[in-house]
């Protein structure tokens, strides 16, 4: 079963500084037929103004994922962690028993784009953690590159939940297959560009929830940039 979601069809928001479209019910909007997906939460894709961002503000028990997509985003928390990423790395934060922590553009003269998502962990009451890593972007072409994983990956980020996060770059017809195992979940979103899903055609902005498929053909009828989740 494959849902499609159009992006025109989702909740989008415009606070000056702030551009988002989120996936799921989020701050002050709530739609109860759409609280999240398996155990992700929050699917956010974020516009910050140059020099604008979040001030601090706690979380706890929830796996925290930042997906810098362009621009720089400064991370500082107070587990004394204080990092500037770019494309081409990922933030990840467990909260666990209660972290506090910012997160701004750090240009003064450039847009931030990055995708915000949250996890349910396995165990609740785990010790805060925070990494921040770098990974190969000509490993994106033509190919499902991890980024997160609760599986030991090079250059992943670590996660405490059975989930793997993939990136894609896909020149225009090219196909990729994706195998799927028993039981599990599957969320793609389209950051750019044009994928079919098993013939289903989406485009930028637009996402699918799957459930219950052997596998998956990912085509790209023009370039595409997406991202791929595998969850319980």
């Amino acid at each position: 079963m494959i849902d499609v979601f159009p992006a025109a069809s989702r909740h989008s928001a415009d606070l000056g500084w702030l551009r988002s479209q989120p996936s799921f019910s989020f701050g002050a909007y709530y739609d109860p037929n759409r609280t999240g997906f398996g155990v992700m939460r929050v699917c956010n894709d974020d516009y910050l103004a140059p020099g604008k961002g979040f001030g601090a503000h706690p979380h706890s028990d929830m796996e925290i994922v930042s997906i810098v997509l362009n621009g720089l985003i400064r991370h500082e928390d107070n587990l004394g962690n204080s990092v500037v990423s770019s494309f081409g790395e990922v933030q990840r934060m467990s909260a666990g028993t209660g972290v506090i922590h910012t997160e701004f553009n750090a240009s003064e003269d450039e847009e931030l784009r990055l995708l915000q998502l949250w996890f349910m962990p396995q165990e609740r009451g785990m010790t805060p953690s925070y990494e921040a890593i770098r990974f190969d972007v000509s490993k994106l072409h033509n190919a499902l590159l991890p980024v997160v994983s609760n599986q030991v990956v090079e250059q992943a980020a670590s996660i405490s939940q059975d989930m793997t996060i993939y990136l894609s770059k896909l020149e225009q017809g090219k196909q990729l297959e994706y195998v799927v195992e028993p039981g599990r979940k599957q969320f793609i979103y389209i950051i750019d560009g044009e994928l079919s899903v098993h013939g289903e055609t989406l485009m930028t902005g637009d996402e699918a929830q799957i459930e219950a498929v052997e596998e998956l053909m990912l085509t790209a009828t023009a370039p595409a940039f997406f991202m791929l989740i595998d969850l319980p």
